[in-house]
């Protein structure tokens, strides 16, 4: 008999559709995660996006590479951030082949 544990269980589908994504595609901000996103799975929230990339790097399914930053004239300020995240060690992608499909006919139009 399996031993139950309160509380919410640890995965996600949005974060393992997120790994899936970030498998092929390596690094990517989530802005571009999102627009890839909602083209191979039913729709999401932005921020709902930005939440499990959050998530993610606590559970260390995704880490950050490099943070980009913009100065300007934004409504919000004088600075935009870019964080561009790539896969951690626990990720464990399960390599969708639509996910590649979609990749390769991706990055053949670049």
């Amino acid at each position: 008999m399996s031993q139950k544990y309160p509380g919410r269980p640890l995965g996600s589908k949005v974060r393992q559709n997120i790994v899936e994504i970030l498998y092929f595609y390596k690094r990517l901000h989530a802005y571009e995660l999102y627009k890839i996103y909602i083209d191979l799975y039913p729709k999401v929230t932005m921020r709902l996006i930005y939440y499990h990339m959050k998530k993610g790097l606590s559970t260390g399914e995704f880490k950050v590479y490099k943070i980009d930053r913009k100065f300007g004239k934004y409504s919000w300020g004088g600075a935009s951030e870019n964080i561009v995240y790539e896969l951690g060690e626990g990720a464990n992608p399960m390599i969708e082949p639509h996910v590649k499909v979609y990749w390769e006919k991706n990055s053949k139009e670049k």
